[in-house]
C-alpha cells in the first residue's frame, strides 16, 4: 500500500509540474504572443520533421541491436524483433509512468523469450549507465565549447537573484546546499546508519560500479560501445535536422544545436516525457542565440509532439505485433519439427 501511494505520488507530481509548466506559460502570453506562436506553426514545415523521425526509427533500431551484447554473455539469444518490441514498449510505458518502461521492457521479454527478469533488469542498467556516460560527456563538452554563452547567462542569473536578494543571502544559500552536499555524501560513503534510503542509494552507485564492469568485460564490448555512439549521434542528428523546418532556427551555430540538444535530454528527466519541461527549456536556450522565445517555444512544442506521437504509435503497434509476432514463431516452429 505505502509503495503504491508513493508510486503514484512520483507519477503526480512528475506530471502536475508538467501541467503547471504548460498553465504557467500559456497565461503569461499576450494576444500577440499567441498569435506569433500560431504562425510559427503554421509556417513550419513539417516535411522536415518527418525526415527527423527516419533517424529516431534508426537509433530505436540499433538500440534494440545493442541489447544482444549484453544478453549473449548470458547465454541469452533473442530474436531482434522481440528486442525492438520490447523497447518501443519501454518508451511508451515512461511517457506514462517514468522509469518503469525498464522494468516493462525485461517483464515482455521474460515473457516472450524465457529470460530471468533479474538478468535482463541488469542488463538495462548496463546499457543506461553508457547513455549516461554519453549524456554527461557530451555536457561536459557542451560546458568547454560555449563557455562564454553559458557563463554570461548564469552570470545574469545570478546578478537577477541578487537584485532580489541580498549578496549575503545568495551566498548563504549556496553554501548551505554545498555543505549539505557534502554531508550527503559522508553519511552515504562513511556512515554505518542503517537506513533504507541510504541503503538504495548505496545499491545505486553499487549498481553503476558493476555495470561499468560489465561493460568492460563484455565480449564484444567495442561493437556495444559502437552502437552507443551511433544512437546517440542519431539523436543529434534528428534534432538537428528540425532546425530547418523554421527560417528562424535554421540560422543557429552548431553549438546552439548542441547546447540545446543536451539540456532537452536532461528536460525529459523533469517531466513525464518532458511535457512542459522540454519546450520550456528549448526556448531558453535558443534565446541565447537570437531566436525569438515565441519561436523557440514553438520549435520546441513542434519537436517534441513529433518524437511523441512516434513514440505513442511505434509503441500501440509493438503491443499489438509482439503477440502476433511470437505466437506465428510458435506455429512456424510446430510445422517446422517432423510429426
Amino acid at each position: 500500500m505505502k509503495k503504491a501511494v508513493l508510486n503514484f505520488l512520483k507519477i503526480g507530481i512528475s506530471l502536475g509540474l508538467g501541467i503547471f509548466l504548460i498553465y504557467w506559460y500559456y497565461s503569461g502570453l499576450s494576444e500577440n504572443d499567441k498569435d506569433e506562436i500560431l504562425n510559427a506553426f503554421s509556417n513550419t514545415n513539417y516535411g522536415w520533421i518527418l525526415f527527423s523521425l527516419v533517424f529516431a526509427v534508426l537509433s530505436h533500431l540499433s538500440r534494440a541491436w545493442r541489447w544482444k551484447y549484453t544478453l549473449e554473455p548470458l547465454g541469452f539469444k533473442p530474436r531482434f524483433w522481440n528486442s525492438f518490441f520490447s523497447v518501443m514498449i519501454a518508451y511508451l510505458v515512461n511517457l506514462a509512468i517514468p522509469r518503469l518502461g525498464e522494468v516493462s521492457r525485461c517483464g515482455v521479454m521474460s515473457r516472450f523469450e524465457g529470460m530471468p527478469f533479474q538478468k535482463l533488469l541488469g542488463t538495462v542498467i548496463a546499457e543506461r549507465l553508457a547513455d549516461f556516460i554519453i549524456l554527461m560527456s557530451l555536457t561536459a563538452f557542451v560546458v568547454i565549447i560555449q563557455f562564454e554563452i553559458i557563463g554570461d547567462f548564469l552570470i545574469t542569473g545570478f546578478t537577477d537573484l541578487s537584485a532580489k536578494f541580498s549578496a549575503g543571502f545568495v551566498i548563504g544559500i549556496f553554501s548551505f546546499l554545498a555543505i549539505g552536499a557534502l554531508a550527503f555524501f559522508y553519511i552515504l560513503f562513511r556512515s554505518k546508519l542503517d537506513n533504507p534510503f541510504i541503503h538504495k542509494v548505496r545499491d545505486f552507485f553499487r549498481g553503476l560500479y558493476d555495470g561499468i564492469l560489465s561493460i568492460l568485460k563484455m565480449k564484444d564490448k567495442w561493437a556495444f560501445l559502437g552502437h552507443t555512439v551511433f544512437i546517440w549521434l542519431m539523436y543529434l542528428v534528428m534534432f538537428y535536422v528540425c532546425f530547418f523546418a523554421l527560417p528562424q532556427t535554421s540560422e543557429v551555430p552548431y553549438g546552439g544545436v548542441l547546447t540545446a540538444f543536451v539540456m532537452g535530454g536532461f528536460a525529459i528527466v523533469f517531466t513525464n516525457g518532458g511535457i512542459g519541461a522540454y519546450p520550456l527549456i528549448i526556448m531558453a536556450v535558443l534565446s541565447l542565440y537570437g531566436v525569438e522565445p515565441n519561436i523557440g517555444g514553438a520549435f520546441g512544442w513542434v519537436v517534441w509532439t513529433a518524437q511523441t506521437v512516434m513514440l505513442i504509435v511505434l509503441g500501440a503497434l509493438s503491443f499489438l505485433f509482439m503477440p502476433i509476432y511470437n505466437n506465428f514463431q510458435k506455429k512456424r516452429k510446430a510445422n517446422a519439427i517432423p510429426g
